[in-house]
């Protein structure tokens, strides 16, 4: 054999040896190939921040995660766009790039995407201002306003720290396993106040920091909490946030506090409308029963299953009759 071609012989071997090696030692591009324990790969450095002018929107987006209800609150510096005083953080924790706490690192690369909820393509612009509508009880920022440009900078920047991921290890909450029966609100309110009553409250008021600007834990109920047509209104979508963050100073996504069974009975809880006020929701949404979460609460629904069972299971029956139909279950 000629020189040359043994040269490209011993190249190619080696490049996919090099191939072998990486896909074994987990150097993974993106979706569910990120190991489990491989979080770190996917870490927002604040560093990192330009120091131009879209940085300096970048760092004003940022801070408005961090404290929204100073700078767009009732008493806003910058506007009064919230119906209370409770920050995007509180949820979206670490201004959204916390690992399994709603987080927010992919939003910029998802939108725009159909949503079953408002039956249409939405923006993420659009989607920003679902938050603000909902969990805040606001009114929606001008989309051309500063605060809505910041928060989209602050977005599609903290997406380059997944450049070409379109699932990665954390990116959504961690899954729940669903028992045989009902999640219970009793249960839930024992759970409550052993778990939760410390910071929350015992009328889930949460604890108003002492200059009254915004809250050191938000309220989980009540005038200001969230509406009814929030992501946190619904059962599972709840528990599957409580697994990993809840109670903040016990739970880690590798090795949560509350079993999964528990945190249904207190997402059950916290949601029980028969005893907890909430703001007047402003719509219902989801056009489309078909598309409806199946732990969404509110008639009407593409199956025979109760208002009741659809807000607090037992789900596998719902489930198991989704998939027998050939229907995608949402939750």
């Amino acid at each position: 054999m000629p020189k040359n071609n043994q040269i490209a012989s011993c190249l190619v071997a080696a490049f996919t040896i090099v191939l072998i090696l990486l896909s074994c030692n987990g150097n993974k591009s993106g979706g569910d190939a990120l190991a489990a324990g491989a979080d770190s790969l996917i870490k927002v450095d604040t560093s990192k921040i330009p120091y131009d002018k879209f940085g300096d929107a970048v760092r004003y987006g940022r801070q408005l995660l961090l404290n929204t209800a100073y700078y767009i609150g009732p008493n806003g510096i910058n506007g009064k766009y919230l119906g209370n005083k409770t920050n995007c953080t509180n949820c979206h924790q670490e201004a959204g790039t916390k690992l399994y706490s709603f987080n927010l690192i992919a939003s910029h690369g998802n939108y725009p995407q159909y949503r079953p909820r408002e039956g249409k393509i939405l923006t993420l612009a659009e989607r920003v201002n679902n938050c603000v509508m909902r969990p805040h009880n606001g009114k929606p920022l001008p989309l051309d306003g500063k605060e809505m440009v910041a928060i989209l900078s602050y977005l599609k920047w903290i997406n380059g720290f997944a450049p070409g991921l379109k699932k990665f290890t954390g990116e959504k909450n961690l899954e729940v396993s669903f028992p045989d029966s009902a999640a219970s609100s009793a249960r839930g309110s024992i759970l409550f106040k052993e778990q939760c009553l410390r910071c929350h409250g015992v009328n889930g008021e949460g604890i108003m920091r002492s200059d009254s600007i915004t809250y050191q834990y938000p309220p989980l109920w009540g005038v200001n909490g969230y509406q009814p047509g929030s992501s946190m209104h619904r059962v599972i979508k709840q528990a599957q946030w409580l697994k990993a963050n809840m109670p903040f100073d016990k739970a880690t996504a590798d090795k949560p506090f509350l079993t999964d069974a528990e945190a249904l009975d207190i997402a059950a809880f916290v949601n029980d409308d028969n005893i907890h006020f909430r703001p007047d929701i402003k719509s219902f949404d989801y056009p489309n029963a078909i598309e409806k979460a199946i732990d969404y609460g509110i008639a009407p629904f593409a199956d025979t299953f109760s208002t009741a069972q659809h807000k607090n299971g037992p789900y596998l029956p719902i489930i198991n009759y989704w998939k027998a139909k050939g229907w995608k279950a949402v939750y």
